[in-house]
Order: structure tokens, then C-alpha cells, then sequence
């Protein structure tokens, strides 16, 4: 499969750091950001590779050359006249079938043989890496139903919905040459002068965004690295992060340590069953913990009994309002969730209302450990180095079930040796 990395852009918000050095050659490390790339491609059995240029293009191309140094093929597409971050797509001949597509500015090390399996898995047109971020609202966010298939996006200056699920555009995409097609471009009027300029393409707004709700658009979510360096203050933290090995560390080849969560008691105010979304209450300290999860490489993760469901007093689409909320709430305190797992099931019945077909026995309601299982063989997470953090007994006996390590919250001695006041206290104690 080829890669098609953009490489053209001007980088004017980082240029008062490095006013003589296009975005690709800024180095992290010993080595620059587009050659961090190019080795993470190389590595997986990326070795096509077609770089669309613009602004120094020939700086990048003496560095580069023909990729033989770093054992990879390189071409190169190079617009006299600014295209828009999709018109050399238009204009690249060989580019024939599925193909990534990648910005040259974002520091990432994404396991990319599983996203092409996801795409073809799902039969896909396009699929868009997603991610949760710490700052989702001033950043471009992608709605999807139940199956993934992209029904909405939202750039980052659009208005939004008081409550949202915390998936962020990552910029990375697996696209199929038939979209190409599809989308309404006139090919040949792509870098022609006309009244107001030069004709330019939009990827997001001419090419993807028109293929929301044609069931042809999957969003494929991880909590890999992936991150811009396109202002100083994110140029610092991509450095750091770098330099502390936690790009590498999330990589999902690599056997991930997760901080399982248990939701009401723990993260939001226990107020018995929870049926409205107006009860939903963070607890003190709990988005500064979270914080403290993240920075620290953690996956943080929910796992959650939801009886309710099965009780029928909950629907499941209240109950994704009620998670958008607490990802919502979250994401404003700059903290994030890698997922969300509940268990819907309830095995007692006599319920008024309740879902005969929910009324189970079932593997995933804690004390049983299916939601861990199931999260560790989603994201490749050793059990053993993680921990289950929850309010009571039954979340205590599901981690030890999982092989977790485990941690009580909310007591101040229930004859634990490891009970904590608060769930920031034990994140507190991570560091």
C-alpha cells in the first residue's frame, strides 16, 4: 500500500522557532519529524512513499532524495502553485486503490497494519483515525453511530452539541482512489486562476465531509500517540513526550498498562441507580486525576455495571448522553477516557419494563472480569501491570478475577491495604 504524506504547508504558527526550516526537517531529537515518520512507515512495511511539496520543497528533497538512505522509495509531487491541502491527490497518477494518507507536521508511532485491517474489515471507502485529546473543545470532532460509520463532523471553530463524545480527527486517513470520484471536484479546474485566486481542494471539506452518513466513512479510534507540533507550546510537548519514550510506549504493538475505572462512586457522585442525566456529578479532584493517568501513559478506561438497562429504566442511547457527559465534563478540565465499557445485563427479572433479552447471566457484570478481558484483548494491555480502581468490593474482586492489581476509593479504611479517600489520592500515589 502507497503513503501519501502532505508535506507542503507553511507552518506560520511555529515559524517564529524555526523561520529557515519547513515543518518536516524541525527535529526531535537526533532526527527530524517527517524521518520519525518515514522509519514508523518503514518499520510496518510502508515502503512506497509519495511526498507532496510545496513551501522549501527543495530542502526537504535534498535531505530525502530518493528515501534510499532510510531503505524506503520516495516520489515526490511538488505544486508550483498552491493546490490546497488535497488538490496534488487529483494530480498524482499512480495512485491506484487504498492508500494512507498522513500529515508531515504530527509526531505519531501508530501500529498502522491494524487500521488498514479495521478498513478492510469494515469494506471502507475512507477511514479516519480518531482519538480522545485533553482539549476536544476547540478541536475537529467526528460523530458515529454504533458500527463507527461517520454520521458528522464537526471543525473546530463549529459550534457543538452540550455534550459530545471526546473523538478527535486525528489526521491520519486510509482513503480508497474511488473516492477521488466520487467527491465533486472538477479535476481539471484544480490549480487554474480564476476570479478569487487560485482553485484549490479542501480535504475535510470537499473530499471527506460530504461522505458523512453514506455508510462509505468508518472512524477507527485508538489511544496511540498522535499529536500536531504546529504551535511552540505543542512543539514542547511533543518533545517531551518524545523524549520520555511515551510516543513509543502507546503504540499498541506494545503490551499497554491500563487504570480501570469504576464509574458512579468513583468518578461521579453516588446517587444509587443513576437515571438522569442531570445527576451526573463529577466527584472532587477526579478530572486532576485523570490528568495524572494520562500524562502518565496509563490507558484509562471505564468498566461499569449498568443494570438499568436491563431493567429497562435506561435506554442505551440515555445512557451514551449520560457518557458523553462525563467525557464532555472531563475533556473541558483537560483529562480524557481511552474507552468506555458497560455491562447492560441483569439477571434478575420481575422488573415492569424490563429487556427479557438483557436478563442474563452473563461474563462482563463485575465481579466477573469480561469488560477487563475484553479491554485487554482490544488494546493489547498487560493485566498484571494494570489496576482496578473502584467504591466497592465487587469492583475490587473483578480486578483480582483479571489478575489487577487493585485499589478501594472512597473509604477511609474498608481493611484494604491499598484504600484511598479519593480516586486522586490514588493517582497521586502513581507518581
Amino acid at each position: 500500500m502507497k503513503t501519501v504524506i502532505m508535506a507542503g504547508g507553511l507552518g506560520t504558527r511555529i515559524k517564529e522557532l524555526f523561520p529557515d526550516i519547513p515543518k518536516p526537517l524541525i527535529k526531535i531529537g537526533d532526527r527530524t519529524i517527517l524521518e520519525l515518520e518515514l522509519l514508523s512507515l518503514k518499520e510496518q512495511g510502508f515502503n512506497e512513499i509519495i511526498l507532496t511539496l510545496s513551501h522549501m520543497a527543495d530542502k526537504i528533497i535534498d535531505y530525502f532524495g530518493n528515501g534510499e538512505r532510510l531503505g524506503i522509495n520516495i516520489d515526490y509531487f511538488v505544486e508550483r502553485e498552491p493546490l490546497g491541502n488535497a488538490g496534488a491527490l487529483f494530480k498524482i497518477p499512480q495512485l491506484e486503490g487504498d492508500f494512507l494518507l498522513l500529515n508531515a507536521d504530527s509526531l505519531f508511532d501508530i501500529d498502522f497494519n491494524r487500521f488498514v485491517a479495521f478498513h478492510r474489515e469494515h469494506q471502507a471507502l475512507v477511514s479516519l483515525l480518531t482519538h480522545p485529546n485533553s482539549h476536544p473543545y476547540d478541536s475537529g470532532l467526528i460523530l458515529a453511530d454504533d458500527r463507527n460509520c461517520v454520521t458528522g463532523w464537526l471543525n473546530k471553530e463549529d459550534p457543538r452539541p452540550l455534550y459530545y463524545k471526546n473523538r478527535v480527527n486525528a489526521g491520519l486517513h486510509i482513503l480508497n482512489s474511488k473516492v477521488l470520484s466520487l467527491c465533486k471536484v472538477d479535476r481539471d479546474a484544480i490549480g487554474q486562476r480564476r476570479e478569487g485566486g487560485t482553485v484549490k481542494v479542501d480535504l475535510d471539506r470537499d473530499v471527506l465531509k460530504p461522505l458523512c452518513n453514506s455508510g462509505l466513512m468508518f472512524a477507527y479510534d485508538s489511544p496511540e500517540y498522535v499529536k500536531d507540533m504546529g504551535t511552540p507550546e505543542r512543539f514542547s510537548q511533543v518533545l517531551s513526550d518524545y523524549t520520555h519514550g511515551l510516543v513509543a510506549r502507546k503504540k499498541l504493538t506494545k503490551k499497554q498498562r491500563a487504570i480501570f475505572l469504576d464509574r458512579d462512586g468513583t468518578i461521579n457522585k453516588y446517587v444509587g441507580f443513576l437515571r438522569d442525566l442531570d445527576e451526573f456529578e463529577l466527584l472532587p479532584g477526579v478530572s486532576e486525576a485523570i490528568k495524572i493517568i494520562n500524562s502518565l501513559g496509563y490507558l484509562a478506561i471505564v468498566v461499569t455495571n449498568q443494570p438499568v438497562v436491563a431493567r429497562g429504566e435506561v435506554s442505551i442511547e440515555k445512557l451514551e448522553q449520560i457518557h458523553q457527559k462525563m467525557e464532555t465534563l472531563l475533556g473541558k478540565d483537560g483529562a480524557y477516557l481511552d474507552a468506555i465499557y458497560y455491562c447492560p445485563h441483569h439477571k434478575d427479572k420481575g422488573f415492569e419494563g424490563e429487556i427479557v433479552a438483557l436478563k442474563i447471566d452473563c461474563d462482563c457484570r463485575k465481579p466477573k472480569p469480561g469488560m477487563l478481558l475484553k479491554a485487554a484483548r482490544d488494546f493489547n494491555i498487560d493485566l498484571e501491570q494494570s489496576w482496578m480502581v473502584g467504591d466497592s468490593m465487587t469492583d475490587i474482586e473483578a480486578g483480582c478475577a483479571a489478575s489487577c492489581h487493585t485499589a478501594l476509593v472512597g473509604h477511609e479504611n474498608y481493611g484494604q491495604e491499598k484504600t484511598y479517600t479519593s480516586l486522586l489520592e490514588f493517582a497521586q500515589h502513581l507518581t
